[in-house]
């Protein structure tokens, strides 16, 4: 599959690991990915299934996985492990089906995508190719439609596809993929040039490799540029942002690239406006969410965003800074306690502020699930006033790399604070697995702890980096950023 998507990146999965960078939202797709699988054994199990695990090597997977489809198909076997013309595959779930097997392919999406196809037309290619009759090829998916009822019960949350007759069509073509594949495969690194392929289907862990970054400003820092756009500019020569004709961007990419051109931060008198205007008091607000793909409180839906803690700062007037939180990591469905705890702090007047639309989202569906506080709740979205817009519309610094985020922003107009000086917990991502792992049961009170402050530390000093920019945008003048 990584040859699929692009020839050089399975040659530096071989030769040059040492070059990955996995993101967390990568580690954490994984993860949910082996969650998924585990539910779908459950789901598809017998008491006479057999998994076969890797424990014991590589060849004795494949030797207990070729006895046990001698023997004909008699229980599901998961993990089944088999190899045919040099290529091995480990099969999700394999189940007896007449005097066949039937393949069901397990992913942890909400839908079927392209690449799945192409990823079973391998498995079908290898299974039949040594020999073994294939009744069928099924993917299995997440239903996000599913509405978890509690006890353990997960019957429903897979939906099937059948798969077999697209996969049909797509097996001639299955030796020409292995054939380029194995050359890929030779130590001389493939010319393959960047481009569309660095991100489709997967976002590749060698784009830091791949793309030029030997220039100040490279191309991809153009806000909203496509990696096909971006690739075509770099096959033609242009690296740098700044070299780029003028009549192929953007409005937003033309301030990006005259901002860099001049070498110094650009803050426009909308910024001041924008903060003279906020009333007091101020409140300054921040949600952390989980999205598990096995939902684990009755009444809630695969990847439903549910929020389990929030920071406020607040201004009462010009200097009186104070603050709020709220972590529940009891294990129970926080999310009523938690907005009734909202609405309790955040009191009746004052701009709420959120850095993008994402605070707002979170309450609209606070008052879907929780009808009865739709009135004080939907008042607070009434407050809510987006200082992510404003900043994009008033401010850029060279440094932010064309992103407006907060994590971006927030090194260029305060430099005293880096997330990557919180211990432990450093970004959305890590949080949400942190909640997970604290409210493990398994998990020992000293961890639950330790995971508390980093939660703690981390939602606090997003809305603390509000608070900054804010009296940034506020007071700062150009001269002083030039």
């Amino acid at each position: 599959m990584s040859a699929r998507q692009c020839l050089k990146r399975l040659h530096l999965d071989l030769y040059r690991k040492d070059l990955r960078y996995i993101s967390p939202a990568t580690e954490a797709a994984f993860e949910a990915g082996h969650r998924v699988g585990a539910i779908a054994r459950e789901l598809y199990g017998t008491d006479a299934a057999a998994f076969i695990s890797l424990a014991g090597g590589m060849a004795h997977a494949l030797r207990k996985t070729a006895r046990l489809l001698r023997e004909g198909p008699q229980f599901p076997i998961f993990e089944a492990t088999v190899r045919h013309g040099g290529v091995l595959v480990r099969i999700d779930l394999l189940l007896p089906d007449g005097d066949g097997w039937r393949i069901v392919e397990v992913k942890a999406s909400t839908r079927v995508k392209d690449e799945y196809a192409f990823d079973c037309a391998v498995q079908s290619w290898v299974f039949q190719g040594a020999g073994h009759r294939l009744t069928g090829l099924f993917l299995a998916h997440v239903d996000n439609g599913f509405v978890y009822q509690g006890e353990g019960d997960y019957r429903g949350l897979l939906t099937e596809q059948d798969l077999s007759a697209e996969v049909e069509m797509l097996l001639p073509a299955v030796p020409e993929w292995i054939r380029k594949a194995r050359l890929a495969a030779a130590p001389q690194e493939p010319l393959v040039a960047v481009g569309a392929q660095c991100v489709k289907p997967y976002e590749c862990p060698f784009l830091g490799y791949c793309w030029p970054s030997d220039t100040e400003y490279p191309v991809q820092h153009l806000p909203r540029a496509s990696k096909a756009k971006l690739g075509a500019l770099i096959a033609r020569g242009i690296a740098d942002l700044r070299q780029v004709p003028a009549d192929e961007l953007t409005d937003k990419q033309l301030r990006v690239q005259r901002v860099s051109r001049a070498g110094a931060a650009e803050r426009l008198p909308g910024a001041q406006r924008f903060a003279d205007a906020l009333a007091y008091p101020r409140y300054y607000l921040d949600f952390e969410t989980i999205a598990p793909a096995i939902p684990i409180w009755a009444g809630t839906r695969p990847y439903e965003p549910l929020p389990i803690q929030w920071s406020c700062h607040f201004e009462a007037s010009p200097g009186q800074l104070g603050h709020a939180d709220f972590l529940d990591l009891t294990g129970d469905p926080p999310m009523r306690r938690l907005a009734e705890s909202l609405i309790r702090v955040l009191g009746t007047t004052g701009p709420v502020l959120m850095y993008t639309s994402y605070e707002r989202q979170v309450i609209g569906r606070l008052i879907e699930r929780f009808p009865d506080l739709a009135v004080p709740l939907g008042a607070i979205i009434e407050r809510l006033v987006d200082l992510a817009t404003a900043t994009e519309q008033n401010y850029y610094h060279p440094q932010m790399a064309g992103s407006w985020s907060l994590k971006a922003v927030l090194p260029c107009v305060a430099p005293d604070m880096n997330y990557s000086d919180l211990e432990g917990i450093q970004e959305g991502t890590g949080a949400s697995e942190g909640y997970l792992e604290a409210i493990d049961p398994v998990t020992s009170d000293d961890r639950k702890q330790e995971l508390r402050g980093q939660l703690l530390r981390y939602c606090k000093f997003d809305t603390a980096a509000m608070v900054r920019l804010l009296a940034f945008l506020g007071s700062a003048s150009k001269e002083e950023q030039g």
